[in-house]
């Protein structure tokens, strides 16, 4: 693993690091209410009187929502708790009508659990999963749309989350990224959250704090809340460890505060003193009951979990001939890995993936689309592949004939044999054209006996030329060998 270290001529330092992750869960209706999730709805149309604070409205807990939160934490490798109680968090805000936020405090649903994440240099690294509970979100507060007002939109407000608490176990901007996106591909293959930050159904906070290199000291540490992309994680992280070096090294202290990440600047702004945890003046929540789950119901639950990323990583490396860093790319996204495996059955795996990854990639990134509407099915690109395999075509005709699949979606045989595509591998088709231009060449036959060696791939290129692109390129070669000496 690549080390990372902030060196200055006074010292080298290193970043301590710990994230909370906000995921939004998948559920119909929100956690305590009858509300829609519905993203992009009309401001304050999702809202139910649960949700907008009105007296005497009591909260209703969401069962899908727990169930969700007990198969993350199952997907995480995680404790799951059978006793777990609810707690109100105190803090006024204008995007928060009750005053306070039901949420999980002494007694999570989910303990301590573990994720491996792949860094690229090949390496692994485990993170460490503190907690994993449950709570309302907040609504929107939107400072931009007026100059002297703030807009309030409480579509959002109630909406369920799971909030995973990772122990301070990273060391890089890199080891953040790579587990953000591990986890992201978990709570995907699980259906629990759709990860998607821009949206903000997935927000991070990161708890940033740096020490001399060598030392076990936790050091006072800054949270930068609401960063919504991985790039964005990982350059906070940097710019903020760099700013405490710069501080502590200049004998000033470095207070527990919360800031924000500028994006336009690469930089932490200052938004107040951390709050601790008495600030919040948590009490047992009093609208509802303690959550008990029996052994039946969490086996329930695990037998629900799908094949995830690092299991079917595995299998693909063993069973199918990939290499871990192909393997890796490929099953980061279950609608890739299911692309993948559909395109492969009955073909060599590794030229699907090659392929996949090379100029299937590429189309999708040209052409701006996800994977859902490519114009290639994964059957057609399976079966483009078979063409190259049993020699029908070769590599070049494949890229002409990938071309057109990609215009038309029709199958790569049709197109093959309409377009008189089919490689020539008769080779006594093959040895006359070989034969004429080395008749029609004499000057450069002369010149390569004579010791130019270089000249062999213009011999092939005129005899592929000649053929159209239509020849087999090994027996090209094999005959020219042959006949040049």
């Amino acid at each position: 693993m690549a080390e990372f270290v902030i060196e200055t001529p006074k010292g080298k330092w290193e970043i301590v690091c710990g994230l909370e992750i906000h995921c939004q869960i998948i559920s119909k209706s929100k956690i305590y209410s009858g509300a829609s999730t519905e993203f992009g709805a009309d401001p304050n149309v999702n809202v139910s009187f649960v949700d907008a604070g009105m007296p005497g409205m009591l909260p209703v807990l969401n069962q899908k929502c727990v169930r969700q939160a007990v198969k993350t934490g199952i997907g995480l490798n995680a404790k799951i708790n059978k006793y777990s109680n609810f707690s109100r968090k105190n803090y006024f805000y204008a995007d928060l009508p009750q005053g306070y936020q039901i949420t999980q405090f002494e007694y999570p649903i989910v303990g301590e659990g573990k994720v491996i994440v792949d860094l690229a240099d090949g390496s692994t690294r485990e993170i460490g999963i503190e907690r994993i509970h449950i709570e309302q979100d907040a609504g929107k507060s939107i400072h931009d749309l007026s100059p002297t007002k703030s807009y309030i939109d409480l579509n959002r407000a109630g909406v369920g989350l799971m909030e995973i608490v990772t122990k301070p176990d990273f060391r890089s901007p890199e080891e953040a990224g790579a587990f953000l996106k591990k986890l992201r591909s978990i709570v995907r293959y699980l259906g629990t959250c759709d990860g998607n930050m821009d949206e903000g159904s997935m927000r991070c906070d990161a708890s940033i704090s740096v020490r001399p290199l060598g030392s076990s000291e936790l050091r006072a540490r800054a949270e930068v809340k609401n960063v919504n992309s991985v790039k964005f994680v990982m350059q906070a992280i940097e710019s903020e460890a760099k700013r405490q070096v710069e501080l502590y090294e200049n004998g000033e202290d470095m207070p527990q505060q919360t800031r924000h990440f500028d994006p336009a600047t690469g930089g932490t702004k200052f938004l107040r003193l951390k709050e601790f945890s008495d600030d919040y003046r948590y009490f047992p929540e009093p609208d509802l009951a303690p959550l008990v789950l029996s052994d039946e119901y969490i086996q329930s639950v695990r037998d629900e979990i799908p094949e995830l990323p690092d299991e079917k990583k595995e299998r693909f490396v063993k069973e199918l001939g990939l290499t871990t860093y192909d393997a890796i790319v490929i099953c980061e996204n279950k609608e890739t890995a299911a692309f993948f495996e559909k395109a492969a059955a009955g073909h060599d795996a590794k030229k699907v993936a090659n392929w996949l990854m090379g100029d299937f990639f590429a189309m999708l990134n040209e052409k701006k689309i996800e994977l859902k509407d490519s114009p290639v099915s994964a059957e057609n690109l399976g079966a483009l592949v078979e063409l190259i395999s049993s020699n029908v075509i070769n590599g070049k005709t494949a890229k002409d004939v990938f071309a057109l699949m990609v215009k038309t979606g029709e199958n790569p045989e049709k197109i093959v044999e309409e377009k008189g595509l089919k490689q020539v591998t008769d080779t006594s088709e093959i040895e006359k054209i070989v034969d004429d231009v080395i008749a029609s060449s004499p000057a450069n036959v002369a010149a390569y006996q004579g010791g130019k060696q270089g000249l062999f791939g213009w011999f092939v290129g005129q005899v592929m030329k000649a053929s159209k692109g239509k020849a087999n390129p090994v027996v090209v070669n094999e005959l020219l060998k042959k006949k040049l000496g």
